[in-house]
């Protein structure tokens, strides 16, 4: 007789390899059949609600791998809420407006210039609408589940006309105006930016030390001396206007082998060095404030700078005169503003300075550097050249540096809501990490006033209609009027219509006397485009706000985060959000960050194609997505290996359920042994740590759990030793159900666990291990046994545990010695105290020998050797080896040479044929 036909070996259709590429596709589309996102909220109407807002992606070209990162991520989050029990609505949006989309419509050869805004403006609509569907398509494929029929898109009807209604309501309580003062300027863009579009990078830059000498001392000084100040940016020195001091620092007039200087007293040392003076005398010290009125030559025209006197003058740097210009720079305007100093415009749109500038008229801003220094070398003004490396703006999106410009543009007042904003900062949000508190707060706390005007055409459009006398009409019937039109036929009409057309019928103004009006051309900051959708993408009847969850890269503390929570203090009194989770970016091994740009990412559809979503998902789930997460084949590959480990486990255990029905063979808890009652203890701590974690947003805790859980605990154990049972023992035998009903509730708790993560795998298994569930995710995690094992059980197992650890030591070294081959070779004997002993044979009974992994196992009263605390040997088991379970036995059957188990099972078996 072929004994192997006996046994009961593992049957399953739950293939060893996963072949994820090629059935990824197919579970896919069967959840898009289903129409599993609608089947989700239908199976939760009613249920508390969870809701994360989605910050929108842009739409341009294929996802990349921080995409991966960031949609798994939340995906994973809804997933396991709903699993949690909640109602998980999920509108996934999309940011469409934006320089980066008009300059790929230029770089399919269309000339802007020669066509309308409004056409233009349509080619950009329909390319923004492509990459969509190219991005949704790229979603799907990383397996994620969201509300992909019915996106949020800021450039539709309905999301412009709430974003003209939030902008109405700030500019009716006085947060929008209008005001010339120095912005962030991007030539590259053409275009004013907000700090959120601000990126800092090290360059090299030319640094000068440059004479202004005395015309009008007040006094205190003579034409004999000259103040020195200090720049990083030559070109700005045509736009000087002033030199600031600050009153309450001392300054020294010093005499020197090159003339005699006003500087700050404590810089006297430091500047002798690094100006080459071969000494440097103190002729007299005076306070700040002496020098106010004091005026100086501009060296390189006919005018006068005057010395003014400015608290943002400091004594860290430079040389405590301070070259203002009120064109290029916060501070230098406001200084000059005091003293009715006003910019004179330089430079123009694309950063080339303009003819007020006499010789450097038509350079561009960075050409002009050389040209300044030369031209104050030459009039004998400059005193040093050399070069810095130091941080520089840049435009976020050109990578190209960018320079303050005071030109005219609106801005939304900060000062109105700070106290609100901190306060909610402090109070109604919880953020993780913490220190995003911080770093938020401190962001609001010194943030000026935010530009929203851009010098661009795809865009919202500033809903700003002028009188004749220029005057911005910012009224309420004028705005509801243009939010009915944008809401009727989408902002282009702003482009399609004349201003007259824009306003109500019948709209008079006492500004325009004639009846004619103009309208603003400038856009809205696309921050504010996506910083409203908490109002714009969300019905508040079904998504009240705050939302439960803002989910996005860290970056976002200065964008989305930022521009949300101030829209929403002003026009709601309170933060969008209750919660604000950041996660880091994707670095290379050498922790360089990969960035798409630079052409180094790896592809998540490579990925996909090569290995398939659910290790892309792992890899995520795996790593501490708060900090920066490094990726490289390498990693991939520890990441399929884990993956391999968990897919075998599974695998395993289903395997061994071919002929289990829960419904009949089913043994409860109470009734199992306390040896498997111990592994269902054991499942479910791992089943409530993991809960609680997936609600702390911690993927990398229940990874971690899981994977050990499945290795350890399961693998290396319980499957270990219960094998012998499970294949050995009578199909309906007491011991082989017990264990199969632990393996039955473990795989639902580990299947359950890991189905938000490995969401293809889990559900390929459930169709065959549940195939009465319609999927796995419309079910719930598994409910949490609270009838676990008691605390004196416990610590009998672990003393267990420790006598097992000596017992596979000494079988270790029984095998290095070749006393013994496989463990089933040996014959354990033990000398254990009464107590151990009661321990062994109260609770493994007549499992001891099976749970050792050893044919045999004897207690005796003769010292043996110690091992690890325990009194342990191993000898070579007397006997035969069963033909059918491989133990060594003594009972053999005379005939068969069967064991008496299996002489007793196989019997059974033919009886029942």
């Amino acid at each position: 007789m072929n004994y192997k036909d006996t046994l009961l070996l593992p049957k399953t259709d739950f293939e060893m390899r996963g072949n994820l590429n090629k059935k990824e596709p197919g579970l896919q589309q069967a959840w898009d059949e289903m129409k599993l996102y609608n089947r989700m909220l239908e199976q939760r109407e009613g249920a508390p609600l969870f809701t994360l807002h989605d910050g929108p992606p842009f739409a341009n070209g294929n996802i990349h791998i921080g995409h991966a990162l960031n949609k798994s991520l939340k995906d994973f989050i809804i997933r396991s809420h709903f699993m949690a029990g909640y109602k998980t609505p999920f509108r996934p949006g999309w940011d469409t407006h934006g320089l980066p989309i008009e300059v790929a419509i230029q770089k399919t050869g269309v000339n802007r210039k020669e066509m309308s805004i409004a056409d233009f403006r349509k080619l950009c609509e329909a390319f923004a609408l492509g990459q969509i569907k190219i991005q949704i398509a790229d979603f799907k494929q990383l397996g994620t589940v969201a509300d992909y029929d019915n996106p949020y898109i800021t450039l539709n009807k309905d999301f412009e006309a709430k974003q003209i209604k939030v902008f109405a309501k700030m500019a009716l309580k006085g947060m929008i105006y209008k005001g010339l003062r120095p912005v962030y300027w991007s030539p590259s863009s053409e275009s004013a930016l907000a700090e959120a579009e601000i990126e800092y990078r090290d360059r090299k830059d030319p640094q000068i030390y440059v004479s202004f000498k005395v015309v009008d001392g007040k006094g205190l000084l003579t034409s004999d001396d000259a103040l020195i100040i200090w720049t990083t940016t030559p070109w700005t020195i045509p736009a000087n206007l002033a030199i600031s001091v600050n009153e309450t620092f001392d300054y020294a007039l010093i005499k020197t082998d090159k003339g005699q200087f006003v500087v700050l007293e404590k810089m006297v040392e430091q500047l002798q060095k690094e100006l080459n003076f071969e000494y440097a005398e103190v002729l007299k010290t005076f306070k700040g404030k002496e020098l106010e009125g004091v005026t100086t030559q501009h060296p390189l025209y006919d005018r006068l700078s005057p010395v003014l006197l400015g608290d943002h003058v400091t004594d860290d740097a430079g040389t405590g005169c301070v070259h203002t210009a009120p064109d290029h720079g916060v501070e230098d305007f406001e200084v000059g503003k005091k003293y009715g100093i006003h910019p004179i415009d330089p430079i123009d749109n694309q950063g080339v300075l303009r003819e007020n500038t006499g010789p450097f008229a038509g350079l561009y801003f960075e050409d002009a550097n050389k040209a300044v220094t030369k031209a104050l070398d030459e009039c004998g003004a400059l005193l040093k050249l050399s070069f810095i490396t130091h941080s520089y703006a840049h435009d976020w999106r050109t990578k190209k540096p960018v320079m303050y410009r005071a030109t005219t543009q609106w801005f939304a007042s900060i000062d109105m809501v700070r106290d609100d904003v901190l306060r909610m900062i402090d109070e109604e949000v919880e953020w993780n990490p913490t220190w995003g508190r911080k770093r938020m707060y401190n962001m609001i706390k010194d943030r000026g006033d935010w530009t929203i005007s851009r010098q661009r055409a795809w865009g919202v459009p500033l809903p700003i209609l002028y009188a004749e006398d220029d005057t911005p009409i910012m009224e309420e019937k004028v705005f509801d009027h243009i939010v009915e039109l944008f809401n009727e036929h989408g902002s282009n009409v702003w482009f399609e219509r004349d201003a007259i057309d824009l306003l109500p019928e019948g709209y008079t103004h006492p500004g325009s006397p004639n009846g004619t009006f103009r309208k603003e051309k400038d856009i809205m900051d696309v921050w504010f485009d996506s910083g409203s959708s908490h109002t714009s993408a969300l019905n508040h009847d079904e998504v009240p706000l705050p939302v439960d969850l803002y989910f996005e890269g860290s970056d976002q503390y200065r964008g989305w985060f930022n521009s949300s929570l101030i829209i929403s203090a002003a026009v709601y009194g309170h933060a969008p959000y209750k919660n604000v989770v950041s996660h880091g970016f994707v670095m290379k091994d050498d922790g360089q960050k990969m960035s798409k740009s630079s052409g180094d990412a790896l592809k998540p559809a490579k990925i996909i194609g090569d290995l398939g979503a659910d290790i892309l998902r792992l890899w995520v789930a795996s790593v501490d997505y708060q900090n920066d997460a490094p990726i490289s084949q390498n990693v991939l590959k520890q990441v399929s290996e884990l993956y391999r480990k968990i897919r075998n486990t599974f695998r395993f255990m289903h395997g061994n359920l071919t002929d289990f029905n829960p419904d009949t063979d089913m043994v409860a808890f109470e009734d199992l042994s306390v040896l498997n009652r111990y592994v269902l203890s054991e499942v479910h701590k791992v089943n409530e740590l993991s809960q609680e974690a997936y609600m702390n947003y911690d993927f990398q805790k229940v990874t971690t759990l899981v994977g050990n859980a499945l290795t350890n605990l399961m693998s290396a154990y319980y499957l270990d030793y219960t094998k012998d049972i499970l294949y050995i023992e009578g199909q309906n035998s007491r011991q082989r159900r017990e264990i199969q009903s632990v393996l039955y509730e473990s795989l639902m708790v580990y299947s359950r666990l890991m189905a938000p993560i490995l969401v293809h795998t889990t559900e390929e298994l459930n169709k065959i291990f549940r195939p009465q569930d319609e999927s796995i995710h419309l079910t719930e995690f598994v409910k949490v046994r609270e009838d676990v094992l008691s605390v004196q059980e416990l610590e009998d197992f672990k003393r267990l545990f420790e006598l097992r650890e000596a017992v596979f030591k000494a079988l270790e070294e029984k095998r290095a010695d070749k006393v013994i081959g496989k463990s089933l070779e040996g014959l354990v004997k033990l000398h254990l105290s009464e107590k151990d002993q009661a321990l062994v044979e109260q609770i493994l009974g007549n499992n001891a020998a099976q749970w050792f992994i050893v044919s045999r196992l004897e207690f005796v009263d003769e010292t043996l050797p110690e091992v690890f605390g325990f009194e342990v040997d191993v000898v070579k088991a007397e006997g035969s080896v069963c033909p059918r379970c491989w133990n060594i036995v003594t009972d053999a059957h005379e005939e068969t040479g069967l064991c008496g188990r299996c002489h007793h099972v196989v019997g059974e078996l033919h009886e029942n044929h």
